[in-house]
């Protein structure tokens, strides 16, 4: 199933499938860890459109809503 990261419900993994922005987006997102294949963790959802924070190879990476809307991700199959 191919979403949003913002969509997903806390606890939930999933895998980037890509990344919608921009070169710079790109390059500041995979600074971060972030790029094509990952698996990332959605660890919270602050609210009134707050920031989301994710898990990333066992660290925690807090993202605005607005880039994290530009990474689309696939929920695995269990």
């Amino acid at each position: 199933m191919e979403t949003l990261l913002p969509a997903l419900t806390t606890g939930t993994e999933a895998v980037i499938l890509r990344l919608a922005g921009g070169s710079s987006f790109r390059k500041k997102i995979g600074e971060m860890g972030l790029r094509e294949g990952v698996r990332v963790r959605l660890v919270a959802k602050h609210l009134l459109g707050g920031p989301i924070v994710i898990e990333v190879s066992g660290r925690e990476i807090t993202l605005g809503r607005g880039m994290a809307a530009q990474i689309v991700v696939t929920v695995p199959a269990t």
